[in-house]
């Protein structure tokens, strides 16, 4: 049964009629047209889903609406826009680290909670960050790559 519920995603408030158990990840890109996380697994363990709940990175394909109600979220289209990347972004771009790109906004909003926390990572550190989200295309190196030189704030 829905019942209303306010999200506060990418700084606005968005009131949504939403069954309590139903995965956040179907409210960001169903109800509010929000198309960064992606459906994945399903299952919590390839991380597409991705998003920041208060600054942590949180799977949204396992993460009840009613969890996230009064959590400030943040999507891929939170970070920055087309014309004014986040530096996370940017890095990414400069260092072409996208094929299919399916994978990388979990690429990215994982890297973004773990560079707030540790903002001047070791390669092995990163690689450790990334170690449950999955990406079949092979720029494993070009992601670790970016994350880098986003924490070298944008310097190759």
């Amino acid at each position: 049964m829905a019942n209303p519920v306010t999200l506060n995603v990418n700084g606005q408030d968005h009131s949504l009629e939403a069954d309590p158990d139903s995965m956040l990840l179907y409210a960001l890109r169903d109800d509010l047209g929000l198309h960064g996380p992606k459906f994945g697994c399903g299952l919590s363990q390839c991380g597409a889903c991705t998003v920041l709940m208060d600054g942590a990175a949180t799977r949204s394909c396992v993460t009840p609406v009613s969890a996230a109600a009064g959590t400030k979220i943040v999507t891929l289209e939170g970070l920055g826009t087309i014309d004014k990347p986040h530096p996370l972004q940017q890095a990414f771009i400069d260092e072409q680290a996208v094929q299919c790109g399916y994978c990388i906004n979990g690429m990215i909003m994982t890297a973004k909670a773990f560079l707030d926390d540790n903002p001047h990572p070791s390669r092995d550190e990163i690689k450790q960050a990334l170690n449950d989200n999955l990406c079949r295309c092979g720029t494993h190196m070009r992601i670790v790559r970016a994350i880098e030189r986003a924490a070298k704030g944008g310097q190759g």
